[in-house]
C-alpha cells in the first residue's frame, strides 16, 4: 500500500521556512523533515497544487523544492504516481552490512537492536554543530576528556537530578560501550570477579571478559531485583566490581527504587565492592513519572556510564563516564590506551541538544506511543506470552510458556521479523524461555511484525524449529 502525507501535514511540519527565497527554504525544510524521519521513506509528496494551496506560495516556489529535493537525492519523480521521498544512495545506504548480512534483511522489520531512528532536532543540532566548528580548527582536536563545555552541560544534568557534579568528573567517550570498556580496563584486573546481572546488555558483559574479569552472575527476575539474593552473592564471592542498570534495566525494563538503591548500596559498600551503574536509558521515562535518585547518591564510590544514543540517536556516538573524585586519573591512563577522544563535531552537536529540552521531550513522546502500540500488539496477538509493561527505556522482555526463544527467533526470521532471543543476555547460558522486543518501529511496524511473530509462535509452538539464528551482531 502505498503511503502518503497530506498537505496540510507537510505545512504542518515545515512550519516557518525560511522564505529568502522560498523554495530553498521549503526544500532545506523537507530535507531536514525527511533526514529525521518526519516523513518516512517511500512516501508519497503531496502533488504541487495541493502544496501551492496549503503553504499560500506560488506554484513555482512548490516546483522549484521538489526540483531541488530530486537533484539533492531526497525524492524521485515516478511518471503517472506522483513525487516519493528517499534517502541519497537508496535504502540499503541506511543498513550496515555486519548487523544485517543476509540478503533480503534491508527489507526486515529490524527488531534486534533497541535503538529508534533520530528524533525531530538531530539535523539542527548538526547543522548549528558545524556553525560553530571552526573555532576548534586551529587545535589539534584531541580532547580526551571532552570538550570543556560538554563537561559542564553533562555535570549540570546531574547537579540537576540532585547529585552536585564537577565537570572535571566528566569523561566523554565514543559511545556508553567505549565508557564501559574504559572502566573495565581501569577496574579490571585478570582474575578479579565482577558481578553483572542476568540477563544483561552482552555488549557490556563482553567488555568485562575482555579485561580478564571473572563474571559473577547476580538474576534480574522478572519481577524485578531479589536484594536479599544479591546480598548472599555479594558476602559469598566478595567482588571486586558490580555492574548494575538500575534505570529500565537492558532487557527487563525494571526501575530500581530509591529504597531499592539503598539497599543494594549498603551491600556493595559492605563487601567493598565498585558499582559500576550504566545509565544509558535514564532519561527515557515515558510516562511523566519522577525519577529515582542517582545511583551514586546512596553510592558515593559509583562510577557512572551515560549515553547520548538511547535518548537522541545511536548514530550520534557518544557515551560518558561520571567518576568520583580522584578515580579520574587512573580512568584516563585506561582511556589513551583505547582512544584519544570523541570527534568535536558530535560533542558540538550534544551541547546544543541538551540545551534543547524539547528535542528530548518529542522523542518520549514518539517512544511512549510506539511503546503502547507493541504492549496493545502483543497482549492481543500473543495472549500466552507474558511480560512486565515497562514505564521507559526501549524494550519488552517477554516470557514465552516454553524454552523455545531461539526457535520462535528463527522461525520469525523466515517471515520478515528480527529479534534477539533470551539466551544472547544470559551471563551464564539459559533464558531461551524469553525473547526481547524493542519499541523501536512506528505503530504499524511493530504491530505488523507482532502478527508475524505469532505466525512463528504458532509454527513452533507444536514443533520447535531446529534452525538458529546466526551471524548478527548485538549492539544495543
Amino acid at each position: 500500500m502505498t503511503r502518503l502525507v497530506t498537505a496540510a501535514r507537510v505545512a504542518t511540519l515545515v512550519g516557518e521556512f525560511d522564505r529568502s527565497p522560498a523554495y530553498a527554504g521549503l526544500a532545506e525544510a523537507l530535507v531536514l523533515l525527511i533526514g529525521d524521519g518526519r516523513i518516512g521513506l517511500d512516501t508519497r509528496l503531496p502533488s504541487e497544487r495541493e502544496l501551492t494551496t496549503a503553504l499560500g506560495v506560488s506554484r513555482t516556489t512548490v516546483t522549484r523544492a521538489y526540483a531541488e529535493l530530486r537533484d539533492a537525492g531526497y525524492a524521485v519523480a515516478r511518471q503517472g504516481a506522483g513525487t516519493f521521498t528517499r534517502v541519497p544512495g537508496s535504502r540499503t545506504r541506511v543498513h550496515d552490512r555486519a548487523l544485517l548480512p543476509r540478503p533480503g534483511d534491508s527489507d526486515a522489520v529490524d527488531l534486534g537492536c533497541a535503538a529508534p531512528s533520530a528524533p525531530p532536532g538531530i539535523t539542527a543540532a548538526y547543522a548549528a554543530a558545524l556553525a560553530d566548528l571552526p573555532a576548534y580548527l586551529g587545535g589539534h582536536g584531541y580532547f580526551p576528556a571532552g570538550l570543556p563545555e560538554l563537561q559542564q552541560a553533562i555535570a549540570a544534568t546531574y547537579d540537576a537530578r540532585g547529585l552536585p557534579t564537577d565537570p572535571d568528573q566528566v569523561m566523554v567517550t565514543p559511545g556508553a560501550l567505549s565508557a564501559a570498556s574504559v572502566v573495565a580496563q581501569a577496574l579490571a584486573a585478570a582474575g578479579d570477579r565482577v558481578l553483572v546481572e542476568s540477563p544483561v546488555y552482552p555488549n557490556a558483559t563482553d567488555a568485562l571478559r575482555h579485561a580478564g574479569a571473572r563474571l559473577v552472575p547476580s538474576d534480574v527476575d522478572p519481577e524485578g531485583w531479589d536484594l536479599d539474593a544479591v546480598g548472599t552473592t555479594l558476602r559469598r564471592t566478595a567482588p571486586r566490581a558490580a555492574y548494575l542498570v538500575p534505570d529500565f534495566q537492558n532487557p527487563t525494563g525494571h526501575l530500581m527504587t530509591d529504597a531499592q538503591r539503598e539497599v543494594y548500596a549498603a551491600h556493595l559498600g559492605r563487601s567493598g565492592t565498585t558499582p559500576i551503574v550504566d545509565e544509558a536509558h535514564q532519561a527515557l521515562a515515558l510516562d511523566g513519572q519522577e525519577m529515582p535518585r542517582p545511583f551514586a547518591a546512596f553510592a558515593p564510590g559509583t562510577i557512572t556510564i551515560g549515553s547520548a544514543s538511547k535518548a537522541y540517536w545511536g548514530g550520534l556516538r557518544l557515551g560518558w563516564i561520571r567518576a568520583p573524585r580522584g578515580a579520574m586519573d587512573r580512568l584516563t591512563r585506561a582511556r589513551v590506551s583505547l582512544d584519544l577522544g570523541a570527534p568535536v563535531l558530535e560533542q558540538l552537536a550534544l551541547v546544543r541538544l541538551l540545551a534543547d529540552a524539547d528535542v528530548l521531550a518529542a522523542n518520549r513522546a514518539r517512544l511512549r506511543e510506539q511503546r503502547d502500540a507493541l504492549v496493545g500488539a502483543v497482549a492481543t496477538l500473543l495472549p500466552d506470552w507474558t511480560f512486565h509493561a515497562p514505564t521507559g527505556g526501549l524494550a519488552l522482555w517477554c516470557r514465552l510458556p516454553a524454552p523455545l526463544g531461539t526457535a520462535v527467533a528463527a522461525e520469525a526470521e523466515l517471515r520478515g521479523v528480527i529479534i534477539t532471543p533470551g539466551p544472547v543476555f544470559a551471563a551464564e547460558g539459559g533464558l531461551d524461555s524469553f525473547v526481547r522486543i524493542p519499541w523501536s518501529r512506528p505503530p504499524e511496524a511493530l504491530r505488523a511484525a507482532v502478527a508475524a511473530l505469532a505466525e512463528a509462535w504458532a509454527a513452533v509452538r507444536d514443533r520447535p524449529a531446529r534452525r538458529t539464528p546466526t551471524g548478527r551482531v548485538m549492539v544495543a
